[in-house]
């Protein structure tokens, strides 16, 4: 038997041994080679996505939204292969028990690329974004030009009914809308307020010429339309705007305005074609290029019948303008260039009134007609009206009336014998 002593030293000997934990080593650290590929995809991935979110931004100057989706669609996937690695570290590397210096600073390179990925992620939904924003804009143009190619089609419509190409359309749309101006009554009417403007334009110089060469215009009043009765002695003004309206629409109801042409039936597209081709020109300009076309007879015609020769006798002292005319010539002369703007404005209305289907019919009021408001409007307004007098009969038609589909425009009276507010 061994001593008791030694039998209590045994175990003390045993229990005073020290047990050493061994660390539980990662399997990065039992496998480096495994650890180093996944830094290398890792820096791999990042450089990647560096050169998607470049090829983003380039696309953006000049815009390319084809580039822009496929450069976002490389940076989403750059993101993912990112995010699978993160996930695919965590799996496989739980966290160690102890961890060395090497792994802590492996730790920050994977948060400091963490945090640059957040980044790349924030302007990734930025540019996507811009994108959309991009793509509605897009949408707004497109959009607009369709609008516009309707209007186009439609335009081309109109031109098509009306005999026009689109070429000759193109090269005659100028600032004067060639091509815009839709065949419409208040178009007619328009027209009509311009030839009566004209109208009085002419008769103004034509009344000062008189009066220079010692006309007694009481009398050539009085020739024109005798025994109307006149407010005011200006108001005989109105009998010379007569007589030019009665000599410059007579005729107007015949197709070929009663000049004789060579050409047969004339269609309503043609008739609208004159009317748009002509009413920017300069009269003389035309008659320059074509001094006998129907235009050019129709102002010789005109001219001889509204300014007669002993009138042109004593504005000028001689015929010599009016033998010009007779001759076929269109002289260049002030007052025969007044008279060409009036002679313009009748033969545009008049082309104007064959380009409607039906046509525009025109009518005249005669001297002693009762008024009516229906079919007249008086040139003078501030008129003294008594229900208690007769009814005002017509002194003299400075312009006539016309019917144009269902509506009249009112042919425009002198009434005779009609009193006035001062």
């Amino acid at each position: 038997m061994l001593p008791t002593g030694l039998k209590d030293n045994q175990p003390r000997e045993s229990n005073s041994q020290k047990v050493h934990p061994q660390p539980m080593e990662d399997s990065a650290n039992q496998n480096p080679e495994a650890l180093e590929a996944l830094i290398s995809k890792i820096f791999t991935n990042i450089s990647s996505l560096k050169s998607a979110y470049i090829q983003l931004q380039s696309a953006h100057t000049p815009y390319d939204p084809d580039k822009i989706q496929a450069a976002d669609k490389d940076v989403i996937s750059e993101l993912k292969n990112l995010s699978e690695l993160k996930h695919f570290y965590r799996e496989n590397n739980p966290k160690p028990i102890c961890v060395s210096p090497q792994d802590s600073r492996l730790a920050a390179e994977i948060q400091e690329q963490q945090s640059l990925l957040k980044t790349y992620e924030v302007m990734v939904k930025k540019f996507q974004s811009e994108i959309q924003n991009k793509d509605s804009e897009i949408l707004q143009l497109q959009q607009m030009i369709e609008e516009a190619n309707q209007k186009r089609a439609k335009l081309e419509k109109n031109l098509k009914l009306r005999g026009l190409s689109t070429k000759e359309s193109e090269g005659s749309g100028d600032e004067s809308g060639f091509y815009s101006v839709d065949l419409t009554p208040d178009l007619f009417i328009s027209v009509v307020e311009t030839a009566f403007k004209a109208i009085h334009d002419f008769s103004k110089p034509l009344i000062n010429m008189m009066k220079a060469a010692g006309w007694d215009l009481d009398a050539a009043a009085n020739s024109i339309e005798s025994n109307v009765v006149y407010a005011k002695r200006a108001h005989k003004k109105y009998a010379f705007e007569s007589h030019i309206c009665q000599r410059m629409f007579s005729g107007f109801q015949h197709e070929n305005f009663s000049i004789k042409v060579d050409s047969g039936a004339v269609s309503k597209e043609t008739f609208f074609h004159q009317f748009l081709s002509m009413r920017e020109m300069d009269p003389l300009d035309m008659l320059g290029q074509n001094p006998d076309s129907a235009f050019g007879k129709f102002c010789r015609s005109k001219y001889l019948v509204v300014v007669h020769p002993k009138m042109e006798a004593s504005f000028f002292g001689n015929l010599d303008q009016r033998n010009y005319i007779n001759g076929g010539g269109h002289p260049r002369t002030p007052f025969y260039q007044v008279f060409l703007k009036l002679a313009k404005s009748i033969w545009l209305l008049h082309r104007l009134a064959y380009s409607f289907d039906p046509n525009v019919k025109v009518f005249q009021v005669k001297r002693g007609n009762e008024f009516s408001e229906v079919y007249m409007e008086s040139v003078v307004k501030n008129l003294i009206l008594d229900e208690n007098d007769p009814k005002p009969r017509v002194g003299l038609m400075v312009m006539p009336g016309f019917w144009i589909g269902g509506s009249v425009i009112q042919s425009r009276v002198y009434l005779s014998g009609v009193k006035v507010a001062e």
